[in-house]
């Protein structure tokens, strides 16, 4: 067993080798034309053991039967009987066939011998075993099987106990007819499962590949978008509640989301590279502006007092406006690092704390409409409601200097970006569970792409860098923006080229809290 063991590992290794290098279709195949023919096998081996047992169950009946009654006939009158030409000739050959008759005497010794085929006396009789009266008693008068004496065929024997003596009678029949029905059946099945398995393995190819198609698509499908076309879908090849329907909808719902990925990351990176873009030309604006300022004062160009305290008023301007942008920066760069940070216990974020309290946006529309007088005071604006009713309370749990800045940003934006003595409107309100304050000027308007794009740092209506108009730097609304987010809130843009804009501002409603009306 030891020495076995080393040998059929190393057949196994060869065998199952290329069997796990073969395609799914083949192993696939493979294992069901394997069962097919162990479960045939198995089922021959069954039938042909029932049929056989069944026919030695029949050939045992008659023996028994017979040997019965001849155990009730005296030795002698059976043998005496069986010499004469009247008995021996047809008359046994009817009643026992090519069954053969032995009387043994109690140690065992052949008495006589009745053969009506006298298969019993030559080569092809029975290799009956010693009989003795001891040993035909151990058998109990049960049927057992012995080899013919050729060694060519089966014999069933029985021995039982004479009843007129010690001696004993054998009746013993050849077991040809069972084996050859056993052959012809087990031919038959052999014949019948090649056949079988040749016609099902056809079959099974067919049904084997048209089964697997669905998986070839996705293959095909995969090789696609690995070479680069992720707008590529798997088909739907397969009812949605089968394990290819699921499969496809589950691959298919992966793709959206990696095209999705791959998108929003270009979209990022081309963004992250205008922001670079902009953000290094901004900042070197005013730097180069106070370089050369400087420049010329170590060239000694500024000999006057006047000359040089009139280039400190523009350094300082352009350090102002450099820190300035640089806040805004950092500004929304914290707010970016807030939308990406998990809040703590009380729903805080670390990167820019809010200090949320109960407020009510009319004190900003208050402090709105005296930012537009200060900044142009001949310029008509107005208090309404979001529509342009009377103004209403709206409470909102916010941080007020926050709040404060996307006004003040609204209305530098609304100021800067309209024509002098355009009027401006000041909305504040509630509309359904959200607290209102909109801003909206009788301006130029914006088209559909300036609308898409307006909140984008660093995006200008006009496309130009130029600071002689006193255009910021883009990042305003991008700031409004984050600021109105970090807040559970939203903002809206409603404008049409020469209908002017109306910047919206929806923030959470706080039911329970109804403040003093302001002045």
């Amino acid at each position: 067993m030891t020495a076995v063991a080393p040998v059929v590992t190393r057949w196994w290794r060869r065998v199952s080798r290329p069997i796990a290098q073969a395609s799914l279709r083949t192993r696939v195949l493979l294992l069901a034309v394997s069962l097919l023919a162990v479960g045939l096998v198995a089922f021959s081996v069954v039938v042909n053991n029932a049929l056989r047992g069944y026919l030695v169950q029949r050939v045992d009946a008659q023996l028994t039967a017979s040997a019965e009654v001849l155990a009730r006939v005296p030795p002698a009158l059976a043998l005496d009987a069986a010499q004469t030409d009247r008995l021996g000739g047809g008359i046994l050959q009817g009643l026992f066939g090519d069954r053969a008759v032995t009387y043994l005497t109690a140690s065992g010794t052949v008495e006589g011998v009745i053969s009506p085929t006298a298969s019993a006396q030559d080569a092809t009789g029975p290799e009956l075993p010693p009989l003795d009266a001891a040993e035909v008693a151990a058998h109990g008068q049960r049927p057992f099987t012995v080899a013919s004496r050729d060694g060519q065929g089966q014999w069933r024997v029985i021995a039982l106990p004479s009843d007129e003596g010690p001696d004993s009678v054998v009746v013993s029949t050849p077991l040809d007819q069972v084996n050859g029905t056993v052959d012809q059946m087990r031919t038959i099945s052999l014949a019948t499962g090649l056949a079988l398995l040749a016609v099902l393995a056809v079959v099974g190819f067919f049904a084997v590949r048209s089964g697997l198609r669905p998986l070839s698509r996705i293959e095909e499908s995969a090789a696609a978008i690995a070479d680069g076309d992720l707008s590529h879908r798997v088909p739907d090849l397969a009812a949605p509640g089968t394990e290819i329907g699921r499969l496809t909808a589950a691959l298919n719902g992966m793709l959206a989301q990696i095209e999705t990925a791959f998108a929003t990351r270009a979209e990022s990176e081309a963004r992250m590279g205008r922001f670079v873009a902009d953000a290094s030309h901004e900042l070197r604006t005013p730097l180069v502006g106070i370089k050369g300022f400087t420049d010329l004062y170590r060239m000694g160009a500024l000999p006057k007092r006047a000359d040089v305290d009139r280039t400190m008023d523009h350094i300082a301007r352009e350090a102002q406006r450099l820190a300035g942008l640089v806040e805004d920066m950092l500004l929304l760069a914290r707010l970016d690092e807030r939308s990406l940070s998990t809040p703590d216990d009380q729903g805080r974020n670390g990167a820019l704390p809010l200090d949320l309290a109960p407020m009510d946006l009319r004190t900003l529309a208050a402090d709105a409409l005296h930012q537009v007088r200060a900044l142009d005071p001949s310029r008509p604006v107005e208090l309404t409601g979001p529509g342009g009713d009377a103004p209403t309370s709206a409470p909102a749990l916010a941080d007020e200097s926050r709040l404060r800045q996307v006004v003040t940003n609204l209305v530098g934006n609304a100021v800067a970006h309209t024509p002098e003595a355009t009027a401006i409107r000041i909305g504040v309100g509630t509309l359904g569970e959200y607290s209102v304050l909109e801003v909206a000027d009788q301006g130029p308007g914006l088209t559909e792409e300036q609308g898409r794009r307006i909140f984008e740092r660093f995006y200008r209506t006009d496309g130009s860098r130029s600071r002689t108009s006193g255009v910021g730097a883009g990042l305003g609304l991008a700031i409004v923006q984050s600021l109105v987010t970090a807040h559970g809130g939203r903002v809206e843009l409603r404008s049409e080229p020469g209908a002017g804009a109306t910047f919206r501002v929806l923030l959470p409603h706080l039911a329970d809290h109804e403040p003093d009306t302001p002045e």
